[in-house]
């Protein structure tokens, strides 16, 4: 995460001749807009990733109970109470920003953020102050779930008011690539302690390391949205009044967005977060296997989504590259799970992997862009806040225990398949209904 800067200098294109206002006076200005969402929505994913490695040892230390199984079903359960405050965070930060400006609700999201860390990673444990330790370790969940709920509307906003048209598909894939670079990110720091340290050690004060790591560079992504460019203020006469014209306006638009989340959030929380877990225990590879998947699909998305987002400025409509894109990918979902379930080896394991963060990253950013068009700028980071938010608290956040209940009830390994081919039906219908606007101020 910290090395973004230095890569986003070398990716950004040249700007459009077309787009007067990204000249080379512009450049800074939207990089550092790059950079700023960069930070605060990797240390989310960041903080996602290490929370999922370090589960087990969360549980014991925080949720003691009678059995490791409940101590860990408790550990989930508290990082699954983060999801339910999403939409809230969506509705309260999304409007914030329609309504103050883009960096007031970014520098509160990566406030809140950082004190859920925070909280996460200083709090002693159940054997040091009792159950106060539970209760500050879910308060900590709640203020990240409500940091989250507002970030990936307000920054999109952001990213894709900071350049010019012809760039938009490019800026707001930053989302997804950082999104994947902190996931790769969180794995490399959870292995490399565990790797380094002790068991007891690990347990004792070796987990909190990489949490501290983020703490580090929250301070950064705070100063830095503090002195952005503000990109859009809107005055409204009441919070209350903006959330309810954004849903009596835009009902339709937001039902549709959400259902049009179906098959990304499902596929990000599969692929990336709960694959691991379907490598090792259900075709039984070995546990390497389960590091080297993280990190081949973060590294994929990384890599390709800014390349992809690129790629579709160049194109004259958005939808054409999306339907295409989804077709692809319900094609291909069936026979490489069943490459993959076949157990080829590690070589073509992880080809199954990156085939599939490849599908992943294809539509990022003409998707984002897509939805936010949908919407005027003034109701922008609100409607999108409202899509993103729904879509993964209904559909990302409960896909890998519905995934999970799917191999155990049918004993099936191509499970996953199934869940994702839905998934993908459902987001194909919203797609086709969805409103395309390409270029809306």
């Amino acid at each position: 995460m910290n090395e973004m800067p230095r890569t986003l200098s070398s990716v950004v294109p040249p700007m459009s001749r077309s787009d007067a206002s990204a000249s080379p006076a512009r450049r800074a200005p939207t990089r550092r807009a790059i950079v700023a969402a960069a930070i605060g929505n990797g240390l989310e994913m960041y903080d996602f990733t290490l929370y999922s490695f370090f589960a087990v040892t969360i549980g014991k230390l925080f949720f003691p109970a009678g059995s490791a199984l409940t101590s860990l079903l408790l550990s989930f359960a508290t990082f699954g109470v983060g999801f339910l405050m999403r939409p809230l965070g969506a509705l309260l930060i999304g409007n914030l920003a329609d309504r103050r400006g883009r960096k007031a609700a970014l520098t509160l999201t990566i406030a809140l953020m950082t004190a859920g860390t925070a909280l996460i990673a200083l709090t002693p444990s159940y054997a040091s102050i009792g159950v106060s330790a539970t209760i500050l370790v879910v308060i900590g969940r709640l203020l990240q779930g409500l940091s989250a709920g507002g970030e990936v509307g307000a920054a999109s906003a952001l990213l894709m008011e900071s350049g010019g048209k012809a760039r938009r598909c490019f800026l707001v894939s930053w989302q997804a690539a950082t999104q994947g670079g902190a996931a790769l990110l969180g794995a490399l720091s959870g292995v490399a302690v565990s790797a380094w340290l002790p068991p007891d050690a690990l347990q004792a004060w070796g987990w909190r390391l990489p949490f501290l790591v983020g703490l580090l560079i929250a301070p950064v992504g705070f100063y830095i949205r503090r002195h952005l460019e503000e990109t859009h203020v809107s005055e409204a006469n009441s919070a209350f009044n903006g959330v309810r014209v954004v849903l009596r306006e835009h009902a339709r638009t937001l039902v549709l967005g959400t259902f049009l989340m179906t098959s990304s959030t499902s596929s990000m929380y599969v692929i990336v977060f709960y694959m691991p877990t379907y490598l090792v225990r259900t075709l039984h590879m070995p546990s390497v296997t389960a590091f080297a998947a993280t990190c081949v699909s973060g590294f994929t998305m990384l890599v390709l989504a800014p390349l992809f987002g690129r790629f579709a400025d160049r194109l004259p409509r958005r939808k054409p590259l999306l339907i295409a894109n989804s077709l692809l990918s319900m094609l291909i979902v069936i026979p490489n799970f069943t490459l993959l379930s076949s157990g080829p080896g590690l070589p073509l394991t992880m080809m199954c992997v990156a085939i599939s963060g490849t599908l992943m990253s294809i539509g990022t950013g003409a998707g984002t862009a897509m939805m936010m068009e949908a919407l005027p700028r003034h109701h922008r980071a609100t409607g999108m806040s409202i899509m993103y938010s729904f879509g993964v608290t209904i559909f990302g956040g409960f896909a890998p225990l519905a995934v999970t209940w799917l191999i155990s009830a049918t004993g099936s390994r191509m499970a996953p398949a199934g869940y994702l081919l839905c998934a993908s039906l459902i987001s194909f219908t919203a797609l086709l209904l969805y409103p395309s606007n390409p270029g809306r101020d």
